[in-house]
């Protein structure tokens, strides 16, 4: 006997949209809604009642913040006797602008994101955005641990080279010197304070950007402590979500090796 879910989906005028994501992600999904929301750019959002629009900015929220966790996760896991500094860096590689754009390239998203091509509204950030907001999709539709498992295995692990991302030797104190002076924004690194952890100096380094606190950091030298505060600073300007400096260009790296 056909299951309801079977039948739904082989009768489904999405039929196609449900073939692609068990292509990509190795399930099919049970609300088909959600994973086709997350596919609608901003450009193209649909007017429901009283002016108000939909499209995936609010799928892409959510989605930022599962996928930060579960890649935090994955690396606090992985890594148990690596520092916050490390942990920091290897998340931002992994999350950064330019690493989900390459990666939904990859797994074919461009030829699935629905934006308005008349007016060229594909930002940089687009297809980026699209991946996090099927992040939020997979999370609303079969939960949290379901998500982690299909991230980890399907994506993770399939799509992404963990020793050769720590080879990769980003320089985000520089990055951030440069996005500031390229924006006319006023960047420091503050000593915050030093303290004793055990017979070690504790030391913490706080960035500010125009006397805005991004990001604090603690290690048991000034550089480690600013190299970790600055990869935590680049991942709050990255995130196009939730933006302190709207009027500023984008915070995106390449993590491609040269």
């Amino acid at each position: 006997m056909f299951s309801k879910l079977f039948l739904s989906r082989y009768f489904s005028k999405d039929k196609l949209l449900y073939e692609k994501i068990k292509s990509i992600y190795g399930f099919y999904p049970r609300n088909i809604f959600l994973y086709k929301l997350a596919l609608r750019h901003r450009s193209v959002a649909i007017e429901i009642n009283s002016g108000i629009k939909v499209s995936n900015e609010r799928l892409e929220y959510l989605g930022d913040a599962v996928l930060g966790s579960i890649v935090a996760d994955y690396l606090f896991k992985k890594f148990p006797l690596k520092g916050e500094g490390f942990l920091t860096e290897m998340r931002s590689k992994i999350v950064s602008r330019e690493s989900l754009n390459k990666l939904s390239i990859t797994l074919g998203l461009a030829d699935l994101v629905q934006y308005n091509t008349e007016n060229n509204c594909q930002s940089k950030s687009m297809l980026g955005d699209t991946f996090e907001a099927l992040v939020a999709a997979i999370y609303l539709d079969k939960g949290y641990k379901f998500c982690q498992s299909i991230l980890i295995n399907n994506i993770m692990l399939t799509h992404f080279d963990i020793e050769e991302l720590i080879s990769y030797q980003l320089n985000y104190k520089s990055k951030l010197l440069e996005w500031s002076q390229h924006n006319k924004k006023k960047l420091e690194f503050r000593l915050m304070d030093t303290s004793m952890k055990g017979k070690k100096k504790n030391y913490k380094v706080t960035v500010f950007v125009d006397n805005t606190e991004l990001a604090t950091s603690f290690d048991f030298s000034i550089k480690s402590a600013e190299k970790a505060a600055a990869a935590k600073s680049w991942e709050i300007l990255s995130d196009t979500s939730n933006r302190l400096f709207p009027e500023a260009s984008p915070a995106i790296i390449n993590v491609s090796k040269n």
